[in-house]
């Protein structure tokens, strides 16, 4: 499938773009099918677009949202992506959006996978719309170079063990992003450019896990980028 790339002046024009591209997305796939499943990643960015997001028209008792990705602290933690689209999201007529959690309370993400992996099961996959950032190592969701949860394929979610200062974590693995109807992908920064011109050239995606995205033809994958 191919690859829009769209470039804006600021992050705030690309949050306002993203976010319109999103709400049409949803749209759509609740007028084809009754409902529809998305994905959203966190982080400084995502805020922006969660908070536009939010202002759509859109019968949110229709949409289910879920994470990319975890950390795995409770809800109520600084780090927490949950909170972050609770504040920020989830908020006015947003609310009546049903969330479903990556993070269960269990004392590892190697524990708690079973259970994340049943309650992604039950939902009417595959999701309508993966939204995703990228870091300036050229990860994707928690999926980072050089870590075994990049081989992870034959189920919906991967723990991703501590590392250094890292958290653990539990991210979608690459397989259940890319059975997605679509994929939008917001960046920003100087470094995180030069990493995306090399993840379009070719080698391996542990080196620059960015290149499971850039690389396959199944999935149309829109990018929005800013200097």
């Amino acid at each position: 499938m191919p690859i829009t790339e769209r470039s804006f002046p600021t992050i705030e024009t690309a949050a306002r773009a993203l976010a319109g591209e999103l709400a049409a997305a949803l749209h759509e796939a609740i007028s084809a099918r009754g409902r529809t499943l998305l994905a959203v990643s966190g982080g400084r960015t995502p805020q922006l677009v969660f908070e536009r997001l939010r202002q759509s028209e859109l019968d949110w008792r229709r949409v289910t949202l879920t994470l990319t990705d975890e950390r795995w602290v409770p809800a109520d933690h600084p780090d927490s992506n949950e909170r972050l689209v609770r504040d920020h999201l989830l908020q006015g007529a947003a609310k009546a959006a049903a969330f479903i959690p990556l993070f269960g309370g269990e004392g590892s993400p190697e524990a708690g996978q079973p259970a994340c992996e049943a309650r992604l099961k039950a939902l009417a996959l595959p999701f309508d719309a993966v939204y995703l950032g990228m870091g300036g190592d050229g990860h994707f969701a928690s999926l980072f170079p050089g870590d075994p949860a990049l081989e992870a394929r034959d189920s919906l979610c991967v723990a991703v063990a501590a590392r250094e200062t890292r958290l653990p974590r539990m991210s979608l693995t690459a397989s259940a992003i890319l059975n997605a109807r679509k994929v939008f992908l917001l960046f920003s920064g100087a470094d995180k450019h030069v990493r995306y011109a090399e993840a379009q050239k070719n080698g391996s995606y542990r080196d620059i896990p960015l290149r499971l995205i850039l690389s396959q033809f199944q999935t149309p994958v829109s990018v929005f980028m800013t200097p």
